[in-house]
């Protein structure tokens, strides 16, 4: 089983309602020389959209090999814009380097691949369709899922969330602003804080995911969160957050725009994980943070005398650490928490 997405409307013309055949068929050619075994089923999330904590979910969930997602980050998009390929493998994270340099090494040795032009699936259709790709496999199946339900039935298990709903439309109810930038976090925003935890709908903006982001780059930053921004510093909300495409980055604004770097944003989660079920639940057994983050975390840990571990720039080592049982909570430089 793999998961292949789109994290947006495709950044390549006119291969929107292809990607599915041409992830297939390069399997078939690549990923069987690594597995040693064909590829006959492709999980999709609806619409071609899913981001990148669902797709970890999701690998988690129906014990996938590994997954496909297509991506330009936080980079501009569109047909003109940035174009890139993540691979990640059975526990969700990110390939270790040893499974790129194989897929590299393995890449300069192909001779051909096929292709199927006229096959076409219908990514808005959600449930299984099977197709005979010349008897390579019988039957191909792809199955559309529904690209939120299956990570809110995991952010139900972690998160105490009569207590969010609570506070966002309880007597003593904060506003809250929260900007999707256009990228694949606005059907989760819309989804998961409006319809779930009772949030207003304006209280969310940009959720509508688009190929060129709007024509900016989606990185939750001063620098391009600027509607967020400006509305903060009305006064009138009390929380806002800004996320990138790929739904696995954040920015936390207070009220009046009052910015909350990623360092302090990690241990001021660190330091109320009592209020999070899912700890209470499984403990802490320590903390990871990249190497240019500040030292706001290591604070935290000694109180709670937990160990903290300092790791080179890349998701991939927080998740060793977290597969070696030693990481309970992570976070990196450009807001980046797991």
């Amino acid at each position: 089983s793999w998961i292949f997405l789109c994290k947006r409307v495709c950044s390549v013309p006119r291969l929107y309602h292809f990607y599915p055949v041409h992830i297939c068929l390069l399997c078939e050619c690549v990923y069987i020389q690594i597995f040693k075994n064909l590829i006959g089923r492709l999980v999709i999330g609806q619409n071609g959209i899913l981001s990148t904590p669902a797709v970890s979910c999701i690998i988690r969930k129906i014990k996938a090999a590994g997954g496909i997602i297509l991506t330009a980050s936080h980079s501009p998009g569109g047909p003109g814009g940035e174009f890139g390929v993540k691979f990640e493998v059975a526990n969700g994270g990110p390939a270790p380097d040893i499974v790129s340099e194989k897929i590299y090494q393995i890449s300069k040795t192909l001779e051909e691949y096929a292709i199927c032009p006229d096959l076409r699936v219908d990514l808005s259709r959600l449930g299984r369709q099977e197709f005979d790709l010349e008897n390579k496999f019988k039957p191909f199946r792809v199955e559309i899922v529904d690209s939120v339900e299956i990570y809110l039935n995991l952010l139900r298990s972690i998160f105490d969330f009569n207590a969010i709903r609570n506070l966002l439309t309880g007597p003593n109810q904060i506003k809250i602003r929260i900007d999707a930038m256009n990228g694949v976090m606005g059907p989760y925003v819309r989804r998961i804080l409006c319809d779930e935890l009772g949030a207003p709908a304006n209280s969310a903006i940009n959720c509508i995911p688009l190929e060129d982001f709007g024509g900016q780059p989606p990185d939750p930053n001063l620098t391009y969160a600027t509607a967020l921004l400006e509305a903060m510093k009305g006064g009138e909300y009390g929380f806002g957050a800004a996320f990138d495409a790929d739904g696995d980055r954040y920015m936390i604004l207070g009220q009046n725009g009052f910015f909350v770097n990623a360092s302090d944003s990690l241990a001021i989660i660190a330091a109320n994980l009592s209020c999070i079920p899912y700890f209470c639940q499984m403990g802490v057994r320590g903390f990871g943070r990249s190497m240019p983050t500040s030292t706001a975390l290591d604070k935290v840990a000694k109180v709670m005398k937990v160990p903290v571990y300092e790791t080179p720039a890349g998701w991939r080592y927080f998740s060793n650490l977290m597969d070696s049982g030693r990481c309970s909570l992570c976070g990196e430089e450009s807001f980046g928490t797991g």
